[in-house]
């Protein structure tokens, strides 16, 4: 362990000092939305499948368990995971609670996977799941003729009544790309056509893999005639809502499957690089799909440098090589269509808007609420004790800066992306923090402490 890095005592605190620069190479685990959907989809493919980089955290470890107890085999290949699908009507009958563990998506999407079966299943996982609303998947799928049962408040652990699933036209209030991979897994069993519209893009990394994979799937921009009042300037416009249209029945293809570095985790290591003087950084084949890196959309009009490199497609996933430089920040304010794009990544935004010339203003993001903890609330309290000037909104936030950040006691609250932001903040932080239930970082990245040991 190096001099100025984390340590780790008794209770599973981490203790961060400050940072003089960061410089090297830093490579990420694979995408951990990603390798969620590699297993779900590769479990009802026919015949093998082969996922290379498969993400090590303890949610995706939550997925490939209660696939295991579904009757799906798994097998190690060297550095690829070889999974046996059972095809679409394959899984078998099991008594015991399936354990999502700490895995909303694992959760979600297993509601819509098994609504295609003519079984029941009870899912459930642990405290922190338990206390997480599920009516915004569970709403679409009864509507496709699927039996879900919920406990109080609309929580786990659901009971799901498989059967003959319907195709369903849903048009989505608010993008949430869980709720549309719930539909999109269900609509594998339904015969004939299941339409989704959301307002503005989410994560498609279901939507890629289902085409990858054979899916009858199209997804398309959709355009409005727009009748002015001069005839002359008649004609159509684009407008944020897409269109994902899914042909059912699927019977899926096995074949290969590669997760690239998982951008969620890559941004910490971004921030950092920004924040901490002198620091230069490169983060290798990490996943460039634009519905996940609003972040550097937002960073770029703050004034922030970084470049990519040796940009490339891999199975349907656009990936490269970012390279980031310390450098100054002006505020921003960051909602709409953006906030889909950034929804993980709002809270590390918060910490360099400490460091932003200005205020910065987050909206419509109450969804953050509704995560493994209360995400604004709890962003907000651990940035005011390190010395931030912070307003939490109904659905967002609001930070001043710049602000000089010290060294405090904080809380992560067992969410793993605040352990990682606060760690984030720690670095440029005068004196030492600690981080309480820092270990909750095993859920996405369990290296996280050791690679950041490494740069400075």
């Amino acid at each position: 362990m190096s001099e100025a890095s984390a340590e780790t005592t008794a209770t599973s605190a981490r203790r961060v000092r400050p940072a003089r620069k960061l410089t090297g190479v830093v490579s990420v685990p694979g995408d951990k939305s990603i390798s969620h959907r590699a297993l779900m989809l590769a479990a009802v493919a026919r015949g093998e499948s082969r996922i290379r980089n498969l993400a090590p955290g303890a949610d995706v470890a939550s997925t490939q368990h209660v696939l295991g107890q579904l009757g799906v085999r798994f097998r190690q290949d060297g550095e690829n995971l070889v999974v046996s699908g059972v095809g679409r009507d394959g899984f078998g009958g099991v008594e015991a609670p399936l354990d999502c563990g700490n895995s909303g998506t694992t959760i979600r999407l297993l509601a819509g996977l098994l609504a295609g079966t003519a079984r029941s299943y009870t899912l459930t996982g642990d405290e922190s799941l338990r206390s997480r609303p599920m009516n915004r998947i569970a709403a679409p799928l009864h509507q496709m003729g699927v039996g879900i049962e919920m406990a109080e408040g609309g929580r786990p652990p659901l009971i799901v009544r498989g059967g003959h699933a319907r195709p369903l036209d849903l048009r989505m209030d608010v993008a949430s790309a869980q709720v549309k991979s719930a539909v999109l897994l269900a609509a594998l069993s339904a015969e004939g056509m299941t339409h989704i519209h959301e307002p503005m893009p989410s994560r498609d990394h279901t939507e890629i893999m289902l085409a990858q994979m054979g899916a009858p799937i199209r997804t398309e921009q959709v355009v409005e005639q727009v009748e002015p009042a001069d005839p002359r300037r008649r004609g159509t416009r684009r407008t944020d809502e897409r269109r994902i249209t899914l042909l059912g029945p699927v019977d899926l293809e096995g074949g290969e499957l590669s997760v690239p570095g998982d951008f969620s985790t890559a941004a910490y290591f971004v921030a950092a690089g920004l924040l901490v003087r002198r620091s230069d950084l490169r983060i290798p084949g990490i996943g460039a799909n634009s519905t996940r890196t609003g972040l550097l959309a937002v960073l770029s009009t703050m004034g922030a440098r970084f470049t990519w490199h040796h940009r490339k497609t891999v199975c349907g996933e656009p990936v490269g090589d970012l390279h980031v430089e310390a450098t100054s920040l002006s505020a921003r304010k960051v909602s709409g269509k953006l906030i889909p794009r950034l929804i993980d990544e709002l809270p590390l935004l918060a910490v360099l808007a400490t460091q932003a010339d200005g205020t910065t203003v987050i909206r419509d993001a109450a969804e953050l609420r509704h995560k493994e903890s209360d995400r604004i609330e709890l962003v907000a309290d651990n940035l005011r004790r390190m010395g931030a000037r912070v307003g939490t909104l109904e659905d967002g936030l609001a930070i001043e800066g710049p602000t000089p950040l010290s060294g405090a006691d904080i809380t992560s609250a067992g969410d793993h992306r605040i352990a990682m932001t606060l760690a984030v903040a720690a670095l440029i932080a005068d004196g030492e923090t600690e981080i309480d239930d820092a270990d909750c970082v095993r859920i996405s990245c369990p290296g996280f402490f050791d690679m950041l040991d490494a740069l400075r």
